[in-house]
């Protein structure tokens, strides 16, 4: 997948774009840890149990020049895009979800696009 300007997560209404204020800084400071091809790249579960059950993640990656990035929500070995908005967990899993894209919001990492 190459990186692209906005990206949309499988069942997502909402529209996301980098921040054009964002810093490699505040990417290291949320989690994002830099590839051996110089990329950052996040990967959290959204199981809201708990952090360590990775059944279902959301994976970002940020270009190492900042200018694109690929955004989906995968499955624990991170080779099959799923939509967590289905199926009988999908409650607690786009609450997760979205308090981990709040946080991206509130670090000026992603904005939504209007």
């Amino acid at each position: 997948m190459l990186f692209k300007k906005e990206m949309q997560v499988d069942g997502d209404t909402d529209v996301y774009e980098l921040h054009p204020n964002i810093k490699a800084y505040a990417l290291k400071d949320v989690g994002f840890q830099v590839s051996n091809a110089g990329n950052y790249t996040l990967e959290r579960s959204v199981d809201p149990t708990s952090p360590y059950n990775k059944n279902q993640m959301l994976k970002v990656v940020v270009s190492k020049d900042l200018t694109g990035f690929k955004m989906s929500t995968t499955n624990a070995s991170g080779n099959a895009r799923v939509n967590i908005f289905k199926g009988i967990h999908a409650e607690g899993n786009v609450e997760q979800y979205h308090f981990i894209i709040q946080n991206l919001l509130d670090r000026e990492i992603l904005q939504k696009k209007a």
